[in-house]
């Protein structure tokens, strides 16, 4: 298997969101280790995409990517 980019990672993010949170524990440690082979801190993502787009939800999305060693914030509008 390939490596996933940090797009591609972030993508499979989405769909597992989507797909009430189906893998998302494998998905999250694929889009830890992209951002530590491109050398980036924190992974951006876009609340118009994410199922719960409120500020508890993604509270709770941050703390729980941060359980597992990724830290997330949101794009701005």
């Amino acid at each position: 298997m390939s490596e996933l980019t940090v797009a591609e990672a972030t993508d499979a993010i989405y769909a597992s969101l989507q797909a009430d949170n189906e893998d998302i524990d494998l998905h999250i440690a694929a889009l830890k280790a992209a951002l530590k082979r491109e050398g980036l801190k924190e992974a951006v993502l876009e609340p118009t995409r994410l199922v719960q787009n409120n500020r508890s939800g993604r509270k709770l999305l941050q703390a729980y990517f941060r359980q597992r060693g990724v830290t997330v914030s949101f794009a701005k509008d």
